[in-house]
């Protein structure tokens, strides 16, 4: 019962992880229809340059985070700008796809000149002496991920409820070309949604750095199954996206342990298909009416 308790505390932090990336998708979707599939580099990239400001200039760990966000927020308003804005333009079904990749590949090469292709080992910016909670152990990192993840949605949701930028977030995911008939610059708007969508990319980024290795790769595989909890979860759906990122969390750590590391990536994939099977809109999401 303690092993697997262990497990579900991993798997929770795990999930988590893949939850506020997959929110970053769910940003784009919701204001442009498109989704930025370098959402992965962009947290390599916050891990990066975070473990620069940490390990090579001495900042503090506290300190180094507003400096990734920024950046983050500057990586994706640039990705939106050359990437996604063009096809917009042109009304390109898949000229966003093709550029988002594109850009994903060549931040990670850029990462590998920069940084080079080994993997570095990110300083934790707390104890790391395991807690005991309810007779298993917790890393005190792993709290400070599922704390920094939930806080990091609830702010991004407050700031889209209360405030009359967020506001305007809100009416261009809900009707752009009504939006846009308001006085709403839907355009700025999409740039924002793509710069909070990196910027929360970079943040998970630097809160997972200190529980495993950091290195240009590392936002390939996480960037993937942010998407796959995405697609399970329902990109319509807030709370979706947190239950999916669990499910698939837990699943991966309990299927590394009691059957092999090696299918720990086949729950989440068979969990994947029968959403898409069953109910495509994803098990929180709405389907959307089309006319045409």
């Amino acid at each position: 019962m303690e092993i697997l308790l262990q497990l579900i505390y991993s798997g929770i932090s795990l999930g988590m992880i893949y939850a506020v990336i997959a929110f970053g998708y769910q940003l784009t979707f919701a204001t442009s229809g498109t989704l930025n599939f370098g959402q992965g580099e962009a947290l390599m990239l916050g891990a990066m340059v975070g473990l620069t400001l940490v390990d090579t200039l001495g900042l503090n760990y506290w300190l180094m985070i507003p400096i990734v966000l920024v950046f983050g927020a500057l990586q994706g308003g640039l990705v939106e700008l050359i990437g996604v804005r063009p096809a917009i333009k042109i009304k390109s079904e898949f000229g966003w796809i093709m550029s988002t990749i594109a850009l994903g590949i060549i931040f990670k090469n850029v990462a590998e000149n920069l940084w080079g292709r080994d993997d570095m080992k990110f300083p934790s910016p707390i104890d790391d002496d395991p807690i005991k909670l309810l007779g298993a152990n917790v890393l005190p990192m792993e709290i400070v991920v599922v704390c920094g993840a939930l806080g990091m949605m609830m702010l991004v949701e407050l700031f889209n409820r209360k405030s009359i930028y967020g506001k305007a977030v809100v009416a261009t995911s809900n009707d752009r070309d009504a939006a846009g008939l308001m006085g709403i610059n839907t355009g700025l708007v999409i740039t924002f949604s793509y710069a909070l969508s990196s910027l929360t990319a970079a943040f998970a980024g630097v809160l997972i750095a200190p529980l495993t290795l950091t290195g240009a790769t590392m936002g390939s595989a996480l960037g993937l199954k942010a998407f796959a909890v995405a697609i399970i979860g329902g990109l319509s759906s807030g709370m979706g996206i947190v239950v999916g990122g669990l499910i698939l969390g837990i699943a991966e750590t309990t299927t590394g342990f009691y059957i092999s590391t090696g299918y720990k990536d086949v729950p989440g994939l068979i969990l994947l298909l029968l959403v898409l099977a069953i109910k495509p809109s994803g098990l929180f999401g709405k389907t959307a009416i089309k006319k045409v």
